[in-house]
């Protein structure tokens, strides 16, 4: 491993450095394979933070066809998310770290291109059945006990819907905070690509003061039991949270939106076990954005083989989608067969 200059609680992982390969997708699905046991070994050595807490942010609709790509047969259209935050802690000598992962301002991520499209087409009465809020960043915070001046690092999978003014703009709630991100995701801002421009919102970004990011290059451990892994293919600059708990390794983003989406043979979830036999496909993407498919295919296989098996039900991962498919009445085949809900460490 090596340490990034000017930065020197990161630690880069040349383990998963270099996965390019040539010899086209294939052969990059066999590299993530083997470098991810790799790094799994790595990893366990590496200790676990102090503790991680899940807070419920918003349950919103998404579209059963991107969700679940190809692979259901639901007559539903939509299909519930749970959108939720995790604060996790660990110790860098005896300086106390606390980032957030996933921290969405859902009030202001709602004029997100599509999902302001969707409002605008659905009724009221109708959207308030659909949308249900279940807290806020600072409300959740507030609750923790933690202060926004305490707060050292903000992270999302992706920069997909989030307006981060309220956090780090001119009169910033985060003081401290610095935005991990990967840097060619922050680049793409400038200018976005039509498939990808319903899910920014590129002009809240123009007057963020530059140091509050700070980006990064591929894959690196943050602390003990703490790493990002970069991986490719939802977005560009995709990057998901690895952790080491009490009860093994966890994985989060949002690649897919249920564990059962690693093990598909595995779901009751109509046309999952059929869908994947049918095309040899061990996963289902999410796919609202196809920018890269096949890398996004090979980032998700990273991630599981990176995640340990639940000790809930050893048949799914510990893959914690960071928008988590949940079951609602009003989008009938859209139940998971099996959720985690939260990660507690």
């Amino acid at each position: 491993m090596w340490v990034l200059e000017g930065m020197m609680s990161f630690t880069g992982i040349d383990t998963l450095e270099h996965m390019d390969v040539e010899g086209g997708p294939g052969a990059r699905l066999r590299v993530a394979r083997e470098r991810g046991l790799a790094f799994r070994r790595e990893f366990a050595t590496t200790g676990t933070p102090d503790s991680i807490v899940t807070r419920d942010l918003v349950t919103l609709p998404y579209p059963t066809r991107f969700g679940l790509f190809r692979a259901s047969r639901a007559i539903a259209p939509f299909l519930s998310i749970t959108n939720r935050m995790l604060v996790i802690r660990w110790h860098e000598g005896d300086r106390e770290r606390i980032l957030l992962f996933e921290p969405s301002d859902h009030e202001y991520g709602r004029y997100t291109p599509y999902f302001e499209d969707l409002s605008g087409r659905t009724p009221d009465v109708i959207e308030r059945r659909m949308v249900k809020v279940h807290g806020t960043v600072p409300g959740h915070l507030e609750r923790l006990g933690i202060a926004p001046a305490d707060v050292d690092y903000l992270m999302f999978d992706h920069l997909h819907t989030q307006d981060l003014r309220r956090w780090i703009g001119a009169t910033p709630y985060f003081p401290n905070a610095k935005v991990i991100v990967q840097r060619d995701e922050l680049s793409a801002l400038n200018e976005l690509h039509p498939l990808q421009k319903p899910w920014y919102q590129p002009s809240t970004y123009r007057d963020l003061p530059a140091e509050a990011f700070l980006p990064i290059d591929g894959s690196v451990v943050l602390g003990p039991g703490v790493a990002v892994i970069k991986t490719p293919g939802h977005v560009f600059g995709n990057q998901s949270l690895v952790v080491n708990t009490s009860t093994g390794i966890w994985v989060s983003s949002e690649n897919v939106i249920a564990a059962e989406a690693l093990t598909p043979e595995h779901s009751k979830l109509p046309g999952l076990a059929s869908w994947t036999r049918r095309w040899q496909q061990e996963v289902v993407l999410n796919a609202n954005t196809v920018e890269t498919t096949a890398d996004q295919y090979n980032s998700i296989i990273l991630e599981k083989t990176l995640a340990d098996r639940s000790q809930a039900d050893p048949r799914f991962l510990q893959f914690f989608p960071s928008s988590e498919l949940t079951g609602a009445w009003t989008n009938p085949g859209t139940r998971p067969t099996f959720s985690h809900g939260q990660i507690v460490h």
